[in-house]
């Protein structure tokens, strides 16, 4: 496919847009974002510790109003949350561009391919591309660089007069160094921890990322905090042990360090690390989930172990994190209006949820859901099906009754006599920012059971392309694999509920579906699509955006003006509280109050600005829920029984005659996935994958191969 723009060229507006977005992030990454690393890289040498620490300090911890977090605040706060407003309005004026474009398969994008191919499928880090991996050996670089001239720089000024100064051999002075140095690597890996899962990130979507594929980096970064943190915490039990401080243990000073806040939030930490397990996460899901919730005491008794001022290294992340924890909380005490669910006999379910036409989300977009009937305490990601363009007024998501919580679900929906409401809070929805899969000529899909929704959304979004937006669009091949005949019913939920409309004569459709564990089709004891119209209650809404249209821009007045209000806050009390106990010495003064004052501080300034950004778009959004015509009660449900397992029924429309004609059947084996990706031709062919673990290894592994050169791995992830 050569390089095309579908729309007509951009206008003069959207050239002046693109040219402050590329401005913007070369800002934003060139400058902030490396000037910020560069910070990291100095900071464990003398340069940093002996000459620019101490001008910085002389200019601002001598204010009566910031005192000793100053210097850190102005160093390592201030420029991670410009990168977040930055990230912002990039995003953004990102909104403003609506064309499509295709990318050319050739040139210059062809030089980054190798880098975005796995490089590493079987192992602990997972399915890992080139690009992911050079960024993490630098960064473990980083923190070996860090930990090494730590300890060169210290060791050097231990000698034995010094060591026996403090009644201690060198070894043992050592080892106190040894031990402090730790803290401070791991305090850059609790840095960057909290990132990945801000889910509404702006950061994240600067760089191309999404929470759901930066989950394994979260992963790898808890690791690495708790092998730090633990491993600081055993040096110094076994230095107070050896010089007979054993009591330290106890130890809650005033005005310095304490230690038993460190040690709780060890304790905390070591908690969650247990119960992170993969095997434990399996089997005992509900144990992580719960315990995870402690990483707010890890996080409040690390603050009172280290105290503010140096809290302000790792505080970024961790502010950017409350904020978008909090814009979910108040999200999810909204009841959705839930109005319909369509009930597959492979025990799956599809639920219908109306929204606010202005909710736009592309393809692969994830949502939470919570049944406070089933638990009020779990929330569960599934990914979104529908198209909010095809479909403006609904929003659907399909959930296989696999585990207790979703086989609870299905029972509910499924009984004969299934109730009228079901009470559903939701949480998103989150997706990547924007797409790149046109730019391939073929686009293989490749799927294992339940794995196939995330493919639902991509297919339709092409539906749309190709026939209202009139854009050239890639071959589209879905490869399949079902356990039984039953589980085809899945590829009924590729047209969305009212299908009649929709000409898929423009999108050329591949459908290889595979049922492993038989070997003929099943024609008896067919059972049809149900379709469930549920009542939903005058106070359940319809799924709005919780910061409007303006997301980005509402974001951005949030993130900008909480800090503002943060440091009014903290301004006036160390002005007017502390300063006058302590004048800034830092000897009078308890470090763990003023801790606790900047946390309440924190999350005063969060919460009322956050609160007051969503109340007035909820204004907003309630005038415009008013116009969105009431959906409940029957209506038009295309299928009502399955296209694919029952093979003798009659069909009923063009596109479902169409999706028929388009898909091919196969029993009792499984696909040779070498051999087909390998056979389809073109200068690019684009592989995604969804499915079991072994699946993703098996294609991942494919495309690493390097026997072809047009086949290109697309890393997304869709196992939260």
């Amino acid at each position: 496919m050569d390089a095309q723009v579908v729309k007509s060229s951009s206008p003069p507006s959207h050239v002046g847009i693109h040219v402050m977005r590329a401005a913007i992030r070369l800002l934003a990454v060139f400058v902030v974002f490396l000037g910020s690393l560069f910070v990291w890289f100095m900071m464990p040498t003398n340069t940093y510790s002996q000459i620019w620490r101490l001008q910085i300090r002389q200019k601002t911890n001598s204010s009566t109003y910031l005192g000793s977090e100053g210097s850190n605040i102005v160093m390592f706060t201030f420029p991670i949350l410009f990168l977040a407003l930055l990230g912002c309005v990039f995003l953004h004026l990102g909104k403003k561009l609506n064309d499509y474009k295709v990318e050319s398969s050739n040139g210059t994008k062809n030089r980054f391919a190798v880098w975005k191919k796995p490089m590493l499928v079987k192992g602990p880090l997972g399915i890992v591309s080139g690009i992911e991996l050079a960024f993490f050996i630098m960064f473990i670089a980083l923190l070996i660089w860090s930990f090494s001239t730590y300890l060169h720089n210290s060791f050097a000024n231990i000698t034995p007069k010094s060591a026996a100064k403090n009644h201690e051999k060198i070894w043992e002075s050592k080892l106190d160094s040894a031990a402090l140095r730790l803290g401070l690597v791991g305090n850059i890996c609790l840095a960057f921890l909290f990132f990945p899962v801000a889910r509404g990130s702006s950061i994240l979507a600067l760089f191309g990322l999404t929470s759901e594929g930066s989950i394994k980096y979260h992963i790898w970064l808890g690791h690495l905090v708790m092998l730090l943190f633990t491993a600081h915490g055993v040096c110094y039990v076994i230095y107070w042990a050896a010089t007979g401080q054993i009591s330290e243990m106890v130890q809650w000073d005033k005005t310095g360090i304490s230690n038993i806040a460190g040690e709780l939030s060890l304790l905390f930490g070591l908690i969650m690390w247990a119960t992170a397990i993969p095997r434990i996460r399996r089997k005992i899901f509900e144990l992580f989930f719960y315990t995870h919730y402690l990483y707010i005491l890890f996080m409040i008794f690390f603050i009172l172990h280290v105290g503010m001022s140096y809290s302000c290294m790792m505080l970024p992340g961790f502010y950017l994190f409350l904020v978008d924890r909090f814009l979910r909380f108040l999200q999810s005490g909204t009841r959705a209006r839930l109005i319909c669910s369509r009930v597959l006999p492979c025990e799956a379910l599809e639920l219908n949820f109306a929204k606010s036409p202005g909710l736009k989300y592309n393809p692969t977009s994830v949502m939470f859901i919570n049944v406070p009937s089933i638990s009020k305490m779990q929330w569960h990601p599934f990914t979104v099906t529908s198209n909010s363009s095809l479909e403006p007024e609904k929003i659907s998501i399909v959930i296989k009754a696999e585990g207790s919580w979703t086989k609870k679900l299905y029972q509910m929906v499924s009984t004969p006599s299934p109730t009228d409401r079901i009470e559903v809070a939701v949480e998103g929805p989150y997706g990547p920012d924007s797409t790149h899969f046109l730019r391939h000529d073929t686009l293989v899909m490749v799927s294992g059971g339940s794995g196939i929704t995330p493919f639902i959304s991509i297919i339709r979004e092409f539906l749309l392309m190709s026939t209202a937006l009139k854009c050239r669009v890639p071959k589209v091949v879905l490869i399949c694999a079902f356990k039984s005949s039953l589980d085809l019913t899945m590829l009924d939920l590729i047209l969305p509920m009212s299908s009649t409309s929709i000409d898929m004569s423009n999108l050329e459709l591949q459908i290889e579906a595979y049922v492993t564990r038989e070997t003929e089709p099943k024609t008896d004891g067919s059972k049809p699509l149900r379709a469930i119209w549920f009542k939903p209650l005058a106070t359940d809404a319809p799924i709005s955006p919780i910061l409007g249209k303006n997301h980005w821009l509402c974001l951005a007045l949030i993130i900008a003006s909480s800090f503002i209000m943060f440091l009014i806050l903290i301004g006036i009390i160390t002005r007017y509280y502390i300063y006058p106990i302590d004048h800034n010495s830092n000897a009078i003064f308890a470090n763990w109050l003023r801790s606790v004052l900047n946390m309440l501080a924190i999350c005063a300034a969060i919460a009322s600005t956050a609160s007051a950004v969503v109340f007035w778009n909820k204004k907003k959004n309630a005038m415009q829920n008013k116009q969105i015509q009431n959906m409940e009660g029957p209506a038009p449900m295309g299928t009502p029984e399955s296209l694919f397992y029952n093979a003798d029924r009659e069909l009923e429309s063009l596109p479902q005659q169409s999706l028929a004609q388009a898909t091919n059947v196969h029993y009792g084996g499984r696909p040779d996935l070498k051999k087909m990706i390998f056979e389809f031709k073109g200068s690019s062919v684009g592989v995604l994958v969804s499915g079991p673990k072994k699946l993703r290894h098996e294609v991942a592994t494919i495309c690493s191969s390097g026997l072809v050169e047009n086949v290109h791995f697309e890393s997304i992830s869709f196992s939260w």
